[in-house]
């Protein structure tokens, strides 16, 4: 049985969904699992110095100083083997990845996107989703396949879309749904509690 409980999270940004994810694990809602490490590929990001706030190591690396994107993740593989990670959690992490990473970590990988999956994949989900005017929208967490936010869903949440809404009090809505959810489905993964079969996931109670 795979081993999913030793965590890297890669984040770019701020770092906000990290710090959800590293607060569920001080306060044991993580279902065992152990964030081991923090890969950013803007070393000046705030993220860093959250993980450094947490005691967790940090790989910091600036992709344009590596000859390729593949030698770049080639660098990310080698660290992650090293740490005998289990599970790849992205949380704002602004890179697509390539077969280097995803192919020793095939359904190992998961994301979190602001919207209702396949609805409003890519860049400013928020932004398109009011732009659209629907009246639910939500988080998704899906497997990472070499697409564009199309591997296969583990879950999914919702929440209406309210008169008046403007991007920002929207994002803050679906944020704080964000950092229930992503902690929920890594403490899943943790315990051996989600399958994959063909684009169905499925969690077990």
């Amino acid at each position: 049985m795979m081993n999913y409980s030793r965590i890297a999270v890669f984040a770019s940004g701020q770092g906000s969904n990290f710090a959800a994810l590293a607060q569920a694990q001080r306060e044991g809602r993580l279902g065992g699992g152990v964030i081991k490490l923090l890969v950013s590929d803007r070393p000046e990001a705030p993220v860093a110095q959250r993980a450094q706030e947490a005691g967790i190591s940090s790989l910091l690396l600036r992709p344009k100083e590596f000859d390729s994107r593949e030698l770049y993740e080639a660098r990310i593989v080698e660290e992650l083997k090293q740490r005998e990670i289990g599970l790849i959690v992205l949380a704002g992490y602004m890179r697509l990845i390539t077969p280097v990473l995803l192919a020793p970590y095939e359904g190992r990988i998961i994301n979190i996107h602001p919207s209702l999956l396949p609805a409003f994949a890519g860049k400013d989900a928020i932004g398109q989703a009011l732009a659209y005017g629907v009246k639910l929208t939500g988080v998704t967490v899906h497997f990472v396949d070499g697409g564009m936010d199309t591997g296969p869903v583990i879950a999914q949440r919702a929440l209406t879309v309210e008169d008046g809404d403007t991007a920002d009090s929207l994002a803050e809505r679906i944020h704080r749904v964000e950092y229930e959810l992503y902690p929920e489905v890594v403490a899943a993964f943790a315990a051996g509690k989600i399958k994959l079969d063909g684009r169905k996931a499925t969690v077990r109670q």
